[in-house]
């Protein structure tokens, strides 16, 4: 199941005048992606023949593209037990999903020296750079439980890291709740549903305060690793100042598990 949500331009707040030393980061980001991050959207780990996965594979890959077009180098914000910042000379594996499919966060990484502990969100961004022809990528690992305040503050940050003239794409990567329906991971939530209904909306009209109100506590319990990284993109954008336009997004449960994707673009 598939489900569009209508979007609208909203203010992120307390609107300020941008000019070009506002933020060394926010000043060139083009545009933002959220998308999932299962390993299923990498074939080789599905066989190629889930009519699901196929879609969802799809899907991810023209956000992608569309964010390659936009900024060919990427900033990306993940969560996962192993927090860190990993740059474009890394390379990793998807070995541990059941595949030794490597992948590298830049042309230059030495796919023979992969490490086989490289974060989730690391190897999908490195996949789908790899799958659009993207640039440099930076992935920005926050730990699955960290609480909105730090969120917050590790955006403020992201959005002052020096970044150098050109544009970047900030690709946000984290699922929703895996606990939806009879093909959930684990006994079904009914509170699953209201989750992700919000973090739809959020995510369909740029609601900054939206995905801050998200409970970590109850994210957790439902699985939905990807709270702490939409609250960080929050921050992200809270401290660029601009207003985003909301371009397209929706949010499907084909597995049991709540993949949103979006864009936004500066308005």
């Amino acid at each position: 199941m598939v489900i569009m949500v209508p979007q609208k331009v909203l203010s992120v707040g307390r609107q300020r005048q941008l000019c070009s030393t506002d933020s060394n980061l926010g000043a060139v980001i083009r545009r933002v992606a959220v998308l999932p991050h299962p390993p299923l959207i990498v074939p080789e780990l599905t066989g190629g023949g889930d009519r699901d996965a196929s879609a969802l594979r799809a899907d991810c890959l023209a956000v992608a593209r569309s964010l390659a077009a936009a900024a060919p180098r990427w900033l990306v914000v993940g969560a996962g037990d192993r927090p860190g910042r990993y740059g474009p000379e890394a390379a990793g594996t998807f070995r541990g999903y059941g595949v030794d499919v490597r992948v590298g966060l830049g042309p230059a990484a030495d796919l023979a020296f992969a490490d086989p502990m490289l974060p989730l969100p690391a190897l999908v961004a490195g996949w789908l750079r790899g799958q659009v022809a993207a640039g440099d990528v930076t992935v920005h690992v926050v730990p699955v439980g960290l609480p909105p305040a730090a969120c917050a503050a590790e955006g403020t940050r992201l959005a002052a890291e020096p970044a150098g003239p050109d544009p970047v794409g900030l690709l946000v990567l984290g699922d929703g709740s895996h606990r939806h329906g009879e093909r959930s991971v684990g006994k079904p939530d009914d509170r699953a549903t209201a989750f992700d209904a919000d973090v739809a909306q959020a995510l369909a009209t740029a609601d900054l305060d939206a995905l801050d109100r998200l409970d970590p506590a109850v994210a957790t319990e439902l699985g939905a690793v990807g709270r702490a990284p939409w609250q960080v993109l929050a921050g992200v954008a809270r401290a660029d100042g601009r207003q985003w336009r909301p371009v397209e997004s929706s949010v499907s449960t084909p597995f049991g598990v709540a993949y949103h994707l979006a864009v936004w673009d500066p308005a």
